[in-house]
């Protein structure tokens, strides 16, 4: 989601911000906060965070919001607790109770047995207090009117669901997810296979790819920052690139640099790609996300119109 900024002295940032959002702010919210800290024209986040989840939140400001959708799409990995004999209207700690029932002794095999099930493809019904929509408007909205909600399953991807500490009571779990995997409804599964019902009571993210041990920034870093000025301001933004470090790379010479700049398609003989690559301009300047067919003809899937390095122009 983006947020685009008409204030005084905006500027034209480009790039990406790995914050680590705080407990209790919605991702807007983060997002507005670093907006203004930054002072960028435009800005916008890769899927929201919860106002009960922390971690990393990667933020995209001017060309990069053009891959936010890319980091949307890609793995996560999360820390998540879960309370047992507990569920609630929202699967999290922030809803009514909806029911209590008494938790069995668990042994490791027990444990082992209900997480198994929920590895790989599976389907999943998402929580009706969530962002999603039915006839464009939030099913959150509609639940807090009291609504019948009824929202249809769907097929996710869960990569790794391994037990990292557990009381009598508790759980906690690493998640690596594929997009649109709900952690909340993977509590509430895992504590119906359990017998005794579930619901989440805290969430970290813990990486986004490409970003795997990502150095992500608190609010209170940015803002001291921001009191240093721009240059090392500057210094907590990474390239946009970055977001697309694990795409395989093509370096244009100067030709066919204008040619991409330009829109036009291109023949690179020797570059046999069938997927998605970032082109690079002799400068150096990210130019596009292109494909390429056996022929070596490169297609520009989005170009970028990132500044020209200094020295370079």
């Amino acid at each position: 989601m983006s947020r685009r900024r008409q204030r005084p002295g905006a500027r034209d940032l480009h790039g990406i911000l790995l914050l680590d959002k705080p407990l209790g702010m919605s991702s807007n919210k983060a997002l507005q906060v670093a907006l203004g800290m930054l002072r960028a024209a435009k800005g916008g986040h890769t899927g929201a965070l919860d106002p009960l989840a922390t971690g990393l939140l990667p933020l995209c400001f001017g060309e990069a919001t053009k891959i936010a959708g890319t980091l949307l799409g890609s793995r996560k990995a999360y820390l998540a607790e879960c309370q047992l004999g507990v569920t609630t209207t929202t699967a999290d700690r922030e809803g009514e109770v909806l029911s209590q029932r008494s938790v069995p002794e668990l042994d490791e095999a027990m444990t082992e047995a209900a997480l198994a099930t929920l590895r790989g493809r599976i389907v999943q019904v998402p929580p009706v207090y969530s962002a999603l929509k039915q006839d464009g408007e939030p099913l959150y909205l509609r639940a807090r009117r009291g609504e019948d909600v009824q929202v249809p399953p769907r097929e996710v991807e869960v990569y790794r669901l391994e037990l990292i500490a557990r009381t009598a009571d508790t759980l906690t779990l690493e998640v690596e997810c594929g997009s649109g995997t709900y952690i909340r409804s993977l509590a509430v599964d895992l504590g119906e296979r359990l017998g005794c019902g579930a619901h989440l009571t805290a969430l970290r993210r813990l990486w986004v790819e490409p970003f795997r041990e990502p150095a992500m920034v608190t609010l209170d870093q940015l803002r001291d920052a921001a009191e240093q000025g721009d240059e090392v301001l500057d210094r907590l933004v990474l390239p946009m690139a970055a977001g697309l470090a694990d795409l395989p790379a093509l370096h244009l010479d100067p030709d066919a640099s204008q040619a991409v700049s330009q829109g036009r398609q291109i023949d690179w003989p020797g570059q046999a790609l069938r997927e998605r690559t970032a082109a690079f301009a002799s400068d150096g300047r990210l130019l596009a996300l292109v494909d390429c067919d056996e022929l070596g003809r490169v297609r520009i899937l989005r170009g970028f119109n990132l500044p020209v390095p200094p020295g370079k122009a």
